[in-house]
């Protein structure tokens, strides 16, 4: 494998970092092969755990004997030596051409108002916004599909991508020899964190920090208004064959539409499991699946008609790209969120379907 795959953890606050012995505040190879001995240890715990919430195929998990070429890394990272103190790209450094392989990635660089260095991103970045297509951008395969062609086809000067990955994904990645930033997040915190990695490579870290300020504010805002309403038990999944639990930040958003995520997320689970917790919501956003969850089917051949959920009917799809695209589109999943946890109080026009009658 030539290279390895940088966790975000390793991108560009700790090359900021190295920069404390370097040439006006830049990093200096020494000080970066020092924190990619480090990085290296790291990432081989941190792919383990990728590996095991399912985010990799287990089976292709690597470890530190198997990196086989570190001087390539090395290479990799000394083109990054223009990261300074403040995390921020140099003017000569700026990424222009930009290759997007998660939408997560594409709604974060629309959202600093960079799409016109979108040079290529995946169809599901462009279902998600259409500007991006409009514009002509080349549509290549995703992080979990990579292919070095694909890539190097765009002319870019900067590689963004982010889960799901797949070992021979990241592998063609790091072939195509271009800088990449590969991202891992599981909870809020990443995805903010994330979001100011993109906007501070792009050289927008104030668009950045107002980016985060607005999710902030608005998820503190539902937060807020329903804090003292009851707080019922929701199921919400993220893959139903077989039967995987959405992620850390969808847990999160739960907690503020005021319901009880069930589960540990991105775990998997069973039929019998979740039908024995007995949820009062469920809640089904499938990877890739858009609105098109069949709720009538899996809740009767899930037996899950005899839970609360399914006599009450409270059991909804919510768009795909609302709950699994970390960027800002997870205020629209919060929105839907609040509106099946507590019906009563809020409404909502959009990404959110409820069961229509349970298939027999």
């Amino acid at each position: 494998m030539h290279g390895v795959c940088l966790r975000q953890r390793f991108a560009c606050d700790h090359l900021g970092q190295a920069g404390a012995g370097g040439y006006r505040g830049y990093a200096t190879l020494d000080s970066i092969a020092n924190l990619a001995n480090t990085a290296v240890i790291q990432l081989d715990r941190q792919l383990h755990d990728v590996a095991a919430d399912g985010m990799l195929q287990p089976y292709l998990g690597i470890g530190v004997g198997q990196v086989s070429d570190i001087a390539r890394m090395l290479e990799m990272i000394q083109d990054f030596r223009g990261i300074a103190h403040n995390n921020s790209m140099t003017a000569n450094r700026i990424p222009q051409r930009v290759v997007s392989l998660q939408p997560s990635i594409s709604v974060t660089l629309c959202d600093l108002g960079l799409q016109g260095r979108v040079a290529a991103c995946t169809r599901y970045c462009a279902d998600v916004c259409p500007e991006l297509k409009d514009a002509g951008c080349l549509i290549v395969e995703d992080s979990w599909s990579s292919k070095t062609e694909e890539i190097l086809a765009a002319r870019p000067d900067m590689v963004i991508a982010s889960v799901p990955y797949r070992m021979e994904s990241l592998a063609e990645i790091m072939k195509s020899g271009v800088p990449c930033l590969c991202l891992s997040p599981k909870v809020l915190a990443d995805v903010y964190q994330d979001m100011l990695h993109i906007a501070r490579l792009m050289g927008e870290e104030t668009r950045g920090l107002a980016l985060v300020a607005r999710m902030e504010t608005e998820i503190a805002a539902v937060r807020e208004k329903t804090t003292r309403l009851a707080k019922p038990l929701v199921y919400c999944e993220e893959w139903g064959k077989p039967l995987i639990l959405s992620q850390g930040w969808v847990a999160e958003l739960v907690e503020a539409a005021g319901g009880r995520f069930y589960g540990e997320p991105g775990k998997q689970a069973t039929d019998e499991v979740v039908a024995a917790a007995d949820p009062d919501i469920i809640i089904a956003a499938w990877c890739g699946a858009g609105d098109r969850v069949p709720l009538e089917k899996i809740i009767a051949r899930r037996g899950w008609d005899r839970t609360k959920a399914g006599r009450n009917g409270s059991v909804y799809c919510i768009n795909d790209e609302f709950l699994n695209t970390p960027a800002s589109t997870l205020l629209n999943g919060l929105n839907a969120l609040v509106a099946a946890v507590h019906p009563e109080r809020f409404v909502i026009e959009k990404g959110l379907r409820k069961i229509a009658r349970v298939r027999v």
